[in-house]
C-alpha cells in the first residue's frame, strides 16, 4: 500500500482551494488501499483527524499571516518528506508552497499569470511587492523539480506553460468536484424563505458576490461601481450582499455609507454558510480580473443561481453556449457590467433552463470522483 504526504495552507471544506485539498485528503484517509496520509498544514478541518490513517502535521501561521506561515509550511513540508524518505511516500505539493524533488503538484493559482494590486498603504504595496517576488521565485522553483503538475482548468495549464516555461508535455487538467448535498438547486419559496431570513424581503432582487477583499484581484470595485450608476436609477431596486473579508473590507464599507448605498449593499464579511446564503439570491456576480478556477459560479450554479463571471475565468470555459451571456469580457469595464446587469434581470427567465442543466451537471462530478481522478493519474505517472 502507498503512504502520501499532502502540503498544503489548509485542508478545509471552505473556499476553491482549501475545499480542493480537503476533498483529496479526506479520500485518501478514507481509502482502503492507503497505507498512510501525512498532512503538513497550517490547518485542517475536524473531520480529516478522525479518518484511522491521517496524520495532522500542523504548522504555525504567525499573527495569521500568508507571508510569514509559507516558509514555515514549505520547511516543515520538506522535513516530513526526508523523514519518510524520498521513496517512502508519494508528494503533492500546491505551486510553490514547498520544493520536493520529483512531486506531483497540484495547481490552484498561477501567481506569475497575474499581479494583484494593493490599494492600500505605501507599506502594504511594498510588502504585497515583495510577497509576489518571492510566490513568484518559489512557484518556478517548484514547478521546475515536479513530475507532474495537474492543474485545475485549462486556463491554468495555459498559464503554466505560457508563464513559467513548463513542459506542456508535464502537464494533466483535473478540474473541481462539488458537494451535491450542500449545494443542491432551490427551489422558489427556499429562495423567497432564504432571503426574508436574512431580512430582505422576498419579492426584491437579489445580487451576491464572493471573494476576498484583500486586493483588486476579484474586480469588486468594478462591480461597486457599477452598483453605484445602477442605483442612480429609481426603477432599479436590487440588493447586492458581499460575502467575504480582507484588508479593503472596512474602506469598501465607507465608501458604500459615502455613496449613499447603506441598505443597498450588505457586507457579511467571512462565512461559513456560503450554501446558504447562495440560496438567497438570484444572481451572482463574479468580474474577476484573474481567476484560475472560480468555485463560486460553481457552486452558485449547482444551487440553480445563474452566475455570472469573467470570460477568462477557469470555469468558464465549462459553460454552455446558451449561457455565453453570463460570461463577462472586461473585468474593468463598468459600463459593460452594467449593462450585463440590467440585461440579466430583464432576461432572466431565459437563463434558468440552461443553469438547471449546467448545474445538474456540475453535481454529478463530486469532489470524491475528482480526488479518484487525483489518485488515478498519480498511480499511472508512478
Amino acid at each position: 500500500m502507498r503512504s502520501w504526504l499532502l502540503v498544503a495552507g489548509d485542508f478545509t471544506p471552505y473556499g476553491g482551494m482549501d475545499g480542493a485539498n480537503h476533498a483529496l485528503a479526506r479520500h485518501l484517509g478514507a481509502s482502503s488501499s492507503v497505507d498512510a496520509v501525512h498532512l503538513v498544514t497550517h490547518r485542517a478541518a475536524p473531520d480529516l483527524q478522525t479518518l484511522p490513517h491521517v496524520s495532522v502535521h500542523t504548522v504555525p501561521r504567525p499573527l495569521g499571516s500568508h507571508a510569514l506561515g509559507s516558509e514555515l509550511l514549505a520547511r516543515a513540508g520538506f522535513r516530513e518528506w526526508k523523514r519518510l524518505g524520498p521513496d517512502g511516500a508519494q508528494a503533492i505539493v500546491n505551486g510553490g508552497n514547498c520544493r520536493v524533488p520529483q512531486a506531483i503538484n497540484w495547481v490552484h493559482y498561477v501567481h506569475a499569470a497575474y499581479r494583484p494590486t494593493v490599494s492600500s498603504s505605501t507599506v502594504d504595496r511594498v510588502k504585497a511587492s515583495v510577497v509576489y517576488r518571492r510566490d513568484v521565485g518559489a512557484e518556478r522553483a517548484a514547478l521546475r523539480d515536479a513530475r507532474v503538475i495537474i492543474c485545475n482548468s485549462r486556463r491554468t495549464s495555459r498559464d503554466v506553460v505560457e508563464h513559467v516555461g513548463v513542459d506542456p508535455a508535464r502537464v494533466l487538467v483535473v478540474y473541481y468536484g462539488s458537494d451535491p448535498q450542500r449545494f443542491s438547486p432551490v427551489t422558489e419559496d427556499a429562495r423567497a424563505a432564504a432571503k426574508t431570513a436574512l431580512g430582505f424581503e422576498a419579492a426584491r432582487p437579489l445580487f451576491g458576490f464572493v471573494g476576498a477583499l484583500g486586493d483588486r484581484r476579484k474586480a469588486f470595485d468594478t462591480l461597486f461601481s457599477a452598483w453605484i450608476e445602477l442605483c442612480r436609477d429609481p426603477r432599479w431596486d436590487a440588493s447586492l450582499l458581499v460575502i467575504g473579508a480582507g484588508r479593503e473590507l472596512t474602506t469598501w464599507q465607507r465608501r458604500a455609507k459615502d455613496n449613499g448605498l447603506t441598505g443597498r449593499i450588505s457586507f457579511m464579511g467571512f462565512r461559513r454558510d456560503v450554501p446558504e446564503l447562495l440560496a438567497a439570491l438570484d444572481f451572482l456576480v463574479h468580474p474577476a480580473r484573474y481567476e484560475a478556477y472560480g468555485l463560486a459560479p460553481h457552486e452558485a450554479i449547482c444551487r440553480g443561481v445563474p452566475a455570472l463571471v469573467s470570460s477568462s475565468a477557469g470555469v468558464a470555459e465549462r459553460y454552455p453556449a446558451e449561457l455565453a451571456d453570463l460570461l463577462i469580457d472586461d473585468a474593468d469595464n463598468v459600463s459593460e457590467l452594467r449593462d450585463r446587469l440590467l440585461m440579466v434581470w430583464r432576461e432572466r427567465a431565459r437563463f434558468q433552463p440552461g443553469v438547471l442543466t449546467f448545474g445538474a451537471t456540475l453535481r454529478e462530478r463530486t469532489w470524491d470522483l475528482m480526488a479518484r481522478e487525483i489518485a488515478i493519474a498519480v498511480e499511472t505517472q508512478a
